[in-house]
């Protein structure tokens, strides 16, 4: 769910009249509750919007490694070319991949993080280390 579609119903919770069985204490608490409560619902889900994707996701963590052709990212993410070439137009746009062409014979396209795809390296730390304390039941 899109953070426009958590403030909507957001929205449309706070536009229903509160229940009159509450005494008015408590309706006071929810109206003010309901009036603090930001556009967005929080940074989380505007970050998980642009790199949330599974694709995405994939594409950056094997960045991780450094420098890399197409070819060779279709081949360490199983990604069919179409949607390898969708999702790293998509990073490159929000700005967590650069792409630098070679022209030399053959032409090779390579991709690589920014700094800001970069940053993101902790995350995956973390979820790594989240992953190995969690999950190690289906290593079993």
């Amino acid at each position: 769910m899109s953070s426009q579609d958590l403030s909507a119903a957001e929205t449309a919770e706070a536009a229903e009249p509160a229940e009159t069985a509450d005494s008015g204490a408590d309706a006071t608490t929810e109206a003010t509750a309901e009036a603090t409560t930001p556009e967005t619902p929080c940074p989380v889900v505007d970050s998980l919007e642009q790199i949330g994707s599974r694709w995405r996701l994939v594409v950056l963590h094997e960045l991780l490694n450094g420098e890399s052709r197409f070819n060779e990212l279709k081949r360490e993410t199983d990604a069919n070319a179409r949607t390898l070439s969708r999702v790293l137009d998509d990073l490159q746009e929000t700005g967590f991949v650069d792409r630098r062409l070679e022209e030399d014979s053959p032409v090779a396209t390579y991709y690589s993080l920014t700094d800001k795809g970069e940053s993101l390296a902790p995350v995956f730390e973390e979820i790594d280390d989240w992953a190995h304390e969690w999950l190690a039941e289906c290593d079993a």
